[in-house]
């Protein structure tokens, strides 16, 4: 019998940040539209709509613009939500709708605060994953702060 070649495992990045809220604030702050559209802003962009059903196949879409007035769409379905601990869903930008990846958010209380751990998984190309992994660092920039 000969080797079968393995599938090339798609790219994937992960992410910490220690925060100075508590897993309960932090989750919120990942669930509550009104929140998202305060922190969800890579680079230079503003998030202007945020919207989550946040349950077991329930789906969120958050819309970021641009400087240029350029909107991005993204959206995704809940895949486990573990309150003040940990959310999976999945990625998916309206442009590219083919190109769905996963995210976790993984919560765990350090001191007074929180520990995030963000883990972006089943990039289409390293491509993909160095722009989320510039967007994402922005974006927990400024999530950090939101707390500050």
């Amino acid at each position: 019998m000969s080797e079968q070649s393995q599938p090339r495992a798609k790219p994937s990045l992960t992410l910490v940040r220690r925060l100075e809220a508590s897993p309960a604030r932090v989750f919120a702050a990942w669930t509550d539209p009104a929140q998202v559209v305060q922190w969800m802003r890579p680079l230079d962009n503003e998030c202007i709509h945020a919207e989550n059903d946040v349950r077991v196949g329930g789906r969120y879409r958050i819309v970021m613009r641009a400087p240029d007035g350029e909107e991005h769409d993204v959206s995704g379905v809940y895949r486990e939500i573990v309150a003040d601990k940990k959310l999976v869903f999945t990625w998916a930008w309206r442009s590219t709708p083919e190109r769905e990846s996963l995210v976790t958010i993984a919560l765990r209380p350090v001191g007074d605060g929180t520990e995030l751990t963000l883990t972006h998984e089943q990039f289409f190309d390293d491509e993909a994953r160095a722009r989320h992994n510039e967007g994402w660092n922005s974006c927990l920039d400024k999530f950090v702060q939101y707390f500050a």
